[in-house]
């Protein structure tokens, strides 16, 4: 992006125009400028000194984080200034450039001097090298990004069933209990776990167990609403977050998960079929709840808790249960 004029554009090196080089947009309204870069973030900015928003535009970027990677040029083309350049001076103005924000700074040589200047083609190179220099830092900022994905998105899954972890967890309900409270929209939470695992493990060994594991993980999100998370919260307990869901709708989900699992075997191998039952508990997002979600998930694993203690295969949810003076067990 060039935030200049016209003229200004015209007075840079005739390769900078290269349509095979460069895609080059002139704009010389601060305000149109933010809204273009926002929509459309250019990897290098080249600014004329002469507009008075052209520091600001500098400041502006480096406040911002996830705009600061944008390679900024400052030119000099203020002729009141170019007059008085000597060696101090150009440091004195170097230095305050990049305090600003500026990633180099580069003075012009004025136009009645270009042609018999034999500085004018050196700072056409300095101007290409400055280029260059800020292309090459714009892609190691992007190598580092994907890198950066790829790093969390391994920190964030499990390496068994390739679900969600416990960190991302952490790291989203907050956000998703957010999102319900600003949108006045309700949440609810499911626990649930795999009924007799041990004994599982204890009878087929652990590699079938993580086989049983895998094989369910599949089930869960093959059977789960676009808009469901699910995740794997550690041994054979998973969550699944329900945004947008009331506690009926959240009941009826988790009861036909629960009848998912149930009615059809797990075909470890041709030799070995087990059935595999799972315990489920719900629990909504409250007013008094923190944001964290910590005590939603207590409430949704009490619920779980007391599915296994009352029969397993089945699923209970907090909120019927809070609003009876006995328990009450909800039956798959």
């Amino acid at each position: 992006m060039v935030f200049g004029s016209e003229k200004f554009l015209a007075s840079l090196p005739d390769q900078i125009r290269d349509a095979t080089l460069f895609s080059v947009e002139v704009i010389a309204n601060l305000n149109q400028a933010m809204s273009r870069i926002k929509i459309t973030p250019p990897d290098i900015i080249l600014l004329q000194a002469s507009l008075n928003a052209s520091t600001e535009l500098c400041c502006w970027l480096k406040d911002e984080t996830k705009l600061s990677s944008i390679y900024c040029i400052l030119f000099e083309d203020r002729l009141e200034l170019i007059s008085q350049r000597n060696c101090e001076w150009d440091l004195e103005m170097t230095s305050t450039a990049l305090k600003q924000g500026a990633d180099a700074y580069i003075w012009q040589i004025p136009e009645e001097k270009r042609d018999r200047n034999s500085a004018f083609s050196a700072n056409n190179r300095l101007i290409l090298a400055q280029l260059m220099v800020g292309s090459r830092k714009v892609q190691k900022y992007r190598d580092l990004i994907k890198k950066n994905d790829v790093l969390s998105a391994i920190a964030l899954a499990d390496s068994l069933t390739q679900m969600n972890n416990r960190r991302a967890l952490d790291l989203d309900l907050p956000r998703q209990i957010q999102k319900a409270r600003n949108q006045n929209n309700p949440l609810n939470l499911i626990i649930l776990d795999v009924d007799f695992f041990k004994q599982i493990n204890d009878t087929y060994g652990h590699l079938v167990g993580d086989r049983i594991l895998q094989l369910l993980s599949a089930r869960l999100r093959n059977n789960l609403r676009f808009q469901d998370t699910a995740f794997r919260y550690g041994g054979e307990e998973f969550v699944i977050i329900l945004p947008n869901t009331t506690g009926e709708k959240a009941l009826l989900v988790a009861r036909r998960l629960n009848s998912i699992v149930n009615q059809e075997l797990f075909t470890i191998n041709n030799q070995l079929t087990i059935n595999v039952t799972i315990s489920l508990g719900i629990a909504s997002l409250r007013d008094g709840d923190d944001d964290d979600g910590i005590s939603t998930l207590d409430r949704a694993d009490k619920s779980l808790l007391l599915a296994k203690v009352t029969g397993r295969n089945r699923v209970i949810s907090s909120d019927y249960l809070s609003h009876m003076s006995h328990l009450q067990v909800v039956s798959s």
